[in-house]
C-alpha cells in the first residue's frame, strides 16, 4: 500500500463554484483537475449562511455534517434535515437544492463523483477498522485522531491520507474518521 499524507494545515480556501462561501479541497482526482474536470472530488466546507447550493451536472454528491447545528437542505422540493454529526447524506449535484442553517455556522464534509467516470461509498468509522480493499481510498480524520498501523502514520484533526492498494491495513481511530473507497475507471487519482 502507498499512502500519501494530506495535512490540513496545508489546503488553501477557495471560493465555492456560486461564490457563496469558500471550500478546502482535501484531493481530487485526477490531480490537478478543476471543478470542470473532475472525477472524483473531496472537500470540507465552512458554512456561515444559508442559500442556494452550486449545480454540479452528471455529478453525485455525499455531504456529512462535522461540526455546528446543522442544515436542512431542500433537493428538488424535498426537505431533509441534516443535523446529526457523521451521517452522510446522498444526492444529486445537479440537483435543484437550497441550504437554511438551524442555528449557525457548520463545517461539512462533501465528496463528489461524476457519473459515469467513478463513483464513492462513504463509511463513517471510530475504534480500530480493517480497511476495506479497494484501488483507491481516503481517510479523512472528522474528529481527534487517527493512525494507519502497518504505513505508521499519524493522523491529526481533519488531515487525511490516500491510500493506493489498501488491502487489510488496520486504522486505529481516535474520535471519528471518513472512508471514501472509490471505483470506476477514474478511481485512482
Amino acid at each position: 500500500m502507498t499512502v500519501r499524507v494530506l495535512r490540513a494545515g496545508e489546503r488553501p480556501a477557495v471560493p465555492w463554484k456560486n461564490g457563496g462561501g469558500l471550500t478546502r479541497e482535501i484531493a481530487a482526482a485526477p490531480e490537478g483537475a478543476d471543478m470542470a474536470d473532475f472525477a472524483w472530488r473531496v472537500s470540507l466546507a465552512d458554512v456561515d449562511r444559508g442559500g442556494p447550493f452550486s449545480r454540479f451536472e452528471g455529478v453525485d454528491r455525499v455531504i456529512t455534517l462535522v461540526d455546528g447545528p446543522g442544515m436542512v437542505l431542500t433537493v428538488d422540493g424535498t426537505a431533509h434535515p441534516v443535523a446529526e454529526p457523521y451521517v452522510p447524506f446522498a444526492f444529486p449535484g445537479d440537483a435543484d437544492t437550497d441550504c437554511r442553517l438551524l442555528g449557525g455556522p457548520l463545517v461539512d464534509f462533501n465528496v463528489m463523483t461524476r457519473r459515469g467516470r467513478a463513483g464513492a461509498r462513504v463509511e463513517i468509522v471510530r475504534g480500530r477498522v480493517a480497511l476495506p480493499a479497494a484501488p483507491e481510498l481516503l481517510v479523512v480524520v472528522l474528529a481527534g485522531s487517527a493512525g494507519l498501523e502497518a504505513a505508521g502514520t499519524a493522523l491529526g484533526h481533519l488531515d487525511a491520507a490516500l491510500c493506493t492498494g489498501a488491502r487489510d491495513e488496520a486504522l486505529e481511530v481516535d474520535g471519528v474518521a471518513a472512508l471514501v473507497a472509490f471505483t470506476g475507471a477514474a478511481a485512482v487519482g
